[in-house]
């Protein structure tokens, strides 16, 4: 079964890593104590009734499908979220930049939002650029689950030609590209999460 190559969120070696073999593990990605003041911002946006029910899909196609993705989200820079969500969304910022300047990417903005999964819910097999869309070209997911247990669930399963890589959702970040195909399988129990994108015009 193939690895991901496990980096220190140093821009270099992430773009060498994204270069080679198009993902990578932070485990390092936020650092402890971001981790956990985004872990608490989440739970008491998720007890203020907060998070709504992801949709799938754009324009015409734009619909909630819960046996396609069960998760609940918003946005990290909704007016509602805490300061350690500007404080990640800040630091997904200055990686974007330093990367664009190693990679050349033309990556423009990120967009990033909290995830809550339920027990049981997951996100079939996707990918994260649209098909009339190709603004989104590196995904980043982190994880706010430091007392996850693998036989748990709810991995990020990532698609790759030479193989599939589960990811425990523990914590860290794992960043790949946009056109990977991915899924989230379910878990046993409550599951939380950043989604984030590094976009193009």
């Amino acid at each position: 079964m193939p690895a991901l190559p496990v980096v220190a969120p140093d821009a270099d070696a992430i773009a060498m890593a994204l270069h080679a073999h198009g993902a990578c593990y932070m485990p390092a990605l936020p650092d402890v104590v971001l981790a956990a003041a985004l872990r608490a911002d989440l739970l008491r946006l998720r007890n203020e009734n907060a998070l709504d029910a992801a949709s799938v899909g754009r324009a015409d196609s734009h619909a909630l499908r819960r046996e396609i993705r069960g998760d609940a989200t918003l946005w990290l820079d909704d007016a509602r979220c805490g300061e350690a969500a500007s404080a990640y969304l800040a630091t997904l910022d200055t990686l974007r930049v330093e990367l664009n300047h190693r990679l050349f990417l033309g990556l423009d903005e990120v967009e990033a939002h909290y995830a809550a999964y339920p027990p049981g819910a997951g996100y079939t097999r996707h990918r994260d650029r649209f098909h009339d869309d190709d603004a989104r070209v590196l995904s980043i997911v982190t994880y706010l689950n430091p007392d996850w247990r693998d036989d748990d669930g709810g991995a990020l399963r990532l698609y790759r030609d030479d193989g599939v890589i589960d990811i425990v959702p523990r914590s860290g970040s794992v960043c790949f590209l946009s056109e990977h195909e991915h899924e989230v399988l379910p878990a046993r129990r409550e599951r939380f999460s950043i989604a984030a994108w590094f976009r193009r015009r």
